[in-house]
């Protein structure tokens, strides 16, 4: 390819491709936990202490957010302190809850203080559509009225939140989430049908629970809260994350490394670490963390498929396929959570992958989008050697999956887009160089010089 100078709005990765990833690192704090902890604190009137938080994007939009309505907070190193002794205003701007969703988990607490909030339609990543109706619909059942108005929802309310019964089409994590936090004070008893049940869930229930709401997990995915009249302050801390453990565990079988992950917690990890096994990859499990070791034969190709927890994550399924271009043979994933997350096989196949897509579900669990024309499923074959290029991330676990296809690429690749990966981990960069990565952070000019 000839030399041009490309645009460049915003810093990018410098990746040369080809180093071994070697020692240890500290996993940061769970990412999908953090952000509604924060929300939650907006339940009680004293302070709620957060430790272990991870120092990303979404964190911080979240911080800014709660202190737009009257939330003083604190953070040093990773401890994080916040008190809402009232609510100030309750209109989100778009400017602090337009770039993700975290705002309509926001609804809720301020009806239950308030009787009234309005929050903008949500952004977020481009991996097909996620939209908050199943949100929506379960606070109007709760008794909040709800009206879509020129990219706003206006929510009020002329009595306090009552519980019901709300039985979820999907089991979406977000709305789970979302009706825990709202039926902590609601009046009566709410009961969640069809719940999502990850680990980052059950660490919010336990949250919750220091702050004196009554939660119980039954089975076949029900989850009863007894709302109660006030919530106390408490103090947390956060479960690692499990998405930046896969991450940098694949890095390490990727670079053909030995990586300690000080911190990995096997509980949230079994599915993965079970498919790591049916592989044949190496791992040993302490009481402190997680050992990743690779050997030099390439692993054999597997047919997996995302799931609903306990099933294998969907946010594991862009960095496990950059590591299936390296396996043996004929590898399937069958991606049954969002109808459009393999757009970034496009670029791996421009570095040499062979992958292809196809809207037949390749695979036994029940899909939603069977005999849609949804391209869902995909076939990878291998190995492959990789080469460097150019790439342009459009989502975080993308974006991850670009980064990790590059350290394994022959040469150098420019990784563009970066924010979507400072959104979504924290330091990962400087994690990945403590590691022995040659990654570079360039920060922003007018135009780059790139091939």
């Amino acid at each position: 390819m000839k030399h041009s100078e490309t645009p460049v709005a915003s810093p990018y990765y410098l990746v040369q491709g080809g180093a071994s990833l070697q020692g240890e690192v500290k996993l940061s704090g769970a990412k999908n936990a953090v952000t509604k902890m924060i929300i939650a604190s907006l339940l009680t009137s004293e302070e709620c202490t957060l430790r272990n938080v991870p120092l990303l994007g979404d964190m911080y939009l979240t911080m800014k957010l709660c202190e737009s309505v009257g939330t003083s907070l604190h953070l040093d190193d990773h401890v994080l302190t916040l008190r809402t002794d009232s609510i100030a205003r309750s209109e989100i701007s778009t400017e602090v809850g337009g770039l993700n969703r975290i705002a309509v988990m926001a609804i809720g607490p301020l009806l239950h203080c308030c009787g009234e909030v309005s929050i903008p339609a949500p952004g977020g990543d481009r991996i097909g559509p996620r939209p908050i109706n199943f949100h929506i619909e379960g606070l109007r059942q709760m008794g909040a009225t709800i009206v879509e108005r020129d990219g706003f929802y206006y929510c009020t309310t002329t009595k306090r939140l009552r519980g019901t019964t709300i039985k979820l089409p999907f089991p979406s994590v977000m709305a789970t989430e979302n009706f825990l936090i709202t039926a902590s004070l609601a009046k009566g008893v709410t009961i969640i049908e069809n719940a999502a049940m990850e680990p980052e869930i059950v660490d919010l229930i336990k949250l919750l629970q220091k702050m004196g709401a009554i939660i119980e997990v039954k089975v076949d995915r029900r989850i009863v809260i007894e709302g109660v009249e006030k919530l106390r302050g408490a103090s947390h801390t956060l479960l690692s994350d499990r998405n930046e453990a896969v991450s940098l565990a694949t890095a390490a079988y990727l670079t053909r490394g030995d990586v300690y992950l000080r911190g990995a917690q096997q509980d949230i990890l079994l599915t993965f670490l079970n498919t790591l096994s049916k592989m044949r990859l190496r791992f040993d499990i302490d009481d402190e963390g997680i050992r990743f070791v690779a050997d030099d034969q390439p692993p054999p190709a597997i047919a997996l498929e995302t799931d609903v927890h306990p099933g294998f994550m969907t946010d594991w399924q862009q960095p496990f396929t950059v590591l299936l271009t390296q396996a043996r043979g004929m590898s399937v994933v069958h991606e049954t959570i969002y109808e459009d997350r393999f757009g970034y096989t496009s670029a791996l196949i421009g570095m040499g992958a062979h992958v292809g897509l196809y809207s037949k579900c390749l695979g036994e669990v029940p899909c939603r989008f069977r005999e849609k024309e949804h391209q869902h499923s995909c076939v990878v074959s291998g190995p492959t050697p990789l080469k460097g290029t150019q790439l342009y991330i459009p989502d975080i676990r993308a974006g991850c999956s670009y980064i990790l296809a590059a350290l394994c690429a022959e040469g150098e690749s420019q990784v563009f887009g970066i924010d979507h990966i400072e959104r979504g981990y924290e330091h990962l960069d400087a994690k990945l160089r403590s590691l022995g990565a040659q990654i570079q952070r360039i920060e922003a000019t007018a135009t780059a010089d790139v091939n």
